[in-house]
C-alpha cells in the first residue's frame, strides 16, 4: 500500500471519469472500502498509474494497493490503450446477469441507479419498469413491503392491488 497522491499520473491516460461514474465509484468505496489495485510500472524510480487513476484521484492521501509490473515505458503505453478496449469486447451471459442482479443490492443511489442501467441496457428489464431518478424530492408515501413465498403469489397479489387502483412494483431480493 502506498499514498495514492504519491502515485505519478500517466500523461498519456486517455480515459476521462465523469461525475456520474465517480458518484459510482465513490458510492462502491464507501459501501465495500477499495476493491481494486492500481496497476504501475517504475520509471525513474517513482510508479506510475497505468490504471487506476480516478480511484487514485478520489483516495488523495489514504493509501491504495498497488501491483507494479515489470514493464519498459513503451509497453504500459500498450497495456494503457488496450486494458479497456480488451475488457469492453468481452460479452454478455444474460442469464447469469440476471441472476447476480437478483443477489445484489447497494446503499448507494448511485450504484443502484447504474445496476438498473444495467439490466435495461442488457434486456432484462424494460425500460418502463425502471425507476426514473427524482428531479424533485417525492411527496410522503406510506408503503408496506410484503414477502411472498413464491413469485406467483406475490403476482397475484400484485395484479390486485394494482386492479385496486394502488401503485406497485415487485421487489426480489
Amino acid at each position: 500500500m502506498v499514498p495514492a497522491s504519491s502515485l505519478i499520473r500517466n500523461e498519456l491516460n486517455w480515459r476521462t471519469h465523469g461525475e456520474e461514474q465517480l458518484a459510482v465509484l465513490r458510492g462502491l468505496m464507501g459501501q465495500l472500502g477499495l476493491i481494486d489495485v492500481g496497476l504501475c510500472f517504475i520509471e525513474d524510480g517513482q510508479l506510475v498509474l497505468i490504471d487506476g487513476h480516478a480511484r487514485a484521484d478520489e483516495l488523495g492521501d489514504d493509501p491504495m494497493g498497488v501491483v507494479v509490473l515489470d514493464l519498459s515505458r513503451e509497453e504500459a503505453n500498450l497495456a494503457l490503450s488496450t486494458l479497456d478496449p480488451v475488457s469492453a469486447m468481452a460479452g454478455m451471459d444474460r442469464v447469469k446477469l440476471d441472476a447476480l442482479l437478483r443477489e445484489v443490492q447497494s446503499s448507494d443511489q448511485a450504484v443502484t441507479d447504474m445496476l438498473a442501467s444495467l439490466a435495461i441496457d442488457a434486456g432484462i428489464i424494460p425500460k418502463e419498469e425502471s425507476v426514473p431518478a427524482a428531479v424533485e424530492p417525492n411527496p410522503p408515501a406510506y408503503q408496506i413491503l410484503i414477502d411472498f413465498p413464491s413469485e406467483a403469489e406475490q403476482g397475484e397479489a400484485l395484479t390486485k392491488l394494482t386492479e385496486l387502483g394502488y401503485t406497485c412494483k415487485s421487489l426480489i431480493n
